[in-house]
């Protein structure tokens, strides 16, 4: 009992998964894709099926150079599109003093838009005076 009551502490203190609010077309099947990749990788998901996706690009500033079907919101930051969710993880460990990440278009071989063949692509960092970097390459 006094064993149990010792590690009551630390699974109390086990932090909740990220909760990834996703703004997505009813009708997208690489969204609804990428939605169960984030949940089998630990993400909670909350997704809101809009007719147009524009207004919640252009809420989080998303240029439309940075665009794809889909936007996410987790904890304040924006991850636009396809983007796999080890850097999404690493980003959220990371807490760099940037907006967000982004997956420009859909490439093949991103989650969500796998395939028999895939592409290379990169994955942005937007930071907050709009300056647009690497962060990682797949």
């Amino acid at each position: 009992m006094i064993a149990a009551l010792a590690a009551a502490p630390s699974f109390l203190a086990a932090p909740a998964p990220a909760l990834v609010t996703v703004y997505k077309s009813p009708t997208c099947g690489c969204c609804k894709a990428w939605v169960r990749h984030m949940q089998e990788n630990g993400f909670a998901v909350e997704a809101h099926d809009v007719n147009d996706v524009t207004p919640y690009k252009k809420r989080y500033g998303v240029r439309s150079e940075l665009a794809s079907c889909h936007t996410a919101v987790i904890g304040g930051y924006v991850f636009e599109g396809h983007v796999p969710a080890e850097d999404i993880k690493r980003f959220l460990n990371e807490r760099p003093a940037s907006r967000g990440l982004a997956v420009p278009g859909m490439p093949q071989g991103s989650p969500g838009m796998e395939g028999p063949r895939a592409e290379p692509y990169n994955v942005l960092s937007l930071d907050a005076d709009g300056i647009v970097q690497v962060y990682a390459n797949h």
